[in-house]
């Protein structure tokens, strides 16, 4: 049960912060250029995605589960220190945080000096914008879902977990009718950096013939032992900046 919550959890998470960064690409384009093109391309784009799934899945099944966590687990290794390294350059101040309101306003002069080219009704600068943000986005979330779901052996629990998130962003996104700027973006993009390196860590280690004492619990360990890692990179390279910000400032 505890590991099945662990699998909700970050694919939630890590599929809301790509969600966010799709809906705030349809929504400049949307709102300047009007909504049928796009929608028609975040249609394309699902559909896309959703064979993804559909053909990968059943064939990861086929792969022996010891040799498919060794994989999974490195891949999301390298793929959840991108994320960590990342948070931790923004945390300090090496890096801009991302900010999903420059973003927006960004996609919507974009949108509004683009010329119109349209054929059989459809503006297809609108259509591939959302088709390309959504493809794009929901790549990561199909990677995170079947790379999770298929060490566990539960992609239907993932899929579960990045279809809850979607319909959560797209609501807020309608209620508001902007950005989610107010989401805490970078923060959960360094949860989810050190829950993706956590789990890399641990499924590699179980496919190479680890066991890990307390079975699943131990991943609690090793996201512990990174968070307290990358805490103290963070607080190492706040003093390393502060400095030269006093000296840039002078």
């Amino acid at each position: 049960m505890g590991s099945d919550l662990f699998l909700f959890g970050t694919t939630f998470l890590a599929s809301g912060v790509e969600c966010v960064e799709a809906l705030t690409i349809v929504l400049g384009v949307g709102i300047v250029r009007g909504w049928r093109s796009p929608l028609i391309g975040v249609a394309a784009a699902t559909v896309v995605l959703a064979a993804l799934v559909a053909v990968l899945g059943p064939a990861l099944k086929l792969i022996p589960i010891d040799t498919l966590r060794l994989v999974v687990g490195g891949l999301l290794l390298v793929f959840g220190l991108q994320w960590l390294r990342k948070a931790i350059l923004r945390s300090s101040g090496y890096k801009a945080h991302h900010d999903e309101a420059e973003a927006y306003r960004e996609e919507q002069d974009r949108a509004a000096s683009a010329e119109r080219f349209t054929g059989d009704g459809v503006d297809w600068y609108s259509f591939t914008v959302a088709f390309k943000g959504v493809l794009l986005e929901g790549l990561e979330v199909v990677f995170i879902v079947l790379t999770f779901g298929a060490a566990q052996g539960k992609i239907w629990l993932a899929a579960v977990a990045a279809a809850a998130a979607l319909v959560v962003v797209v609501l807020a996104g309608f209620f508001v009718r902007g950005p989610l700027e107010r989401v805490p973006e970078n923060r959960i993009k360094f949860a989810v950096g050190l829950l993706l390196s956590s789990f890399g860590i641990f499924w590699s280690a179980e496919g190479a013939g680890v066991h890990w004492p307390g079975s699943d619990l131990a991943v609690l360990g090793i996201l512990a032992f990174l968070a307290a890692i990358a805490a103290l990179y963070v607080n190492r390279l706040r003093n390393q900046r502060a400095p030269a910000v006093s000296q840039a400032g002078a």
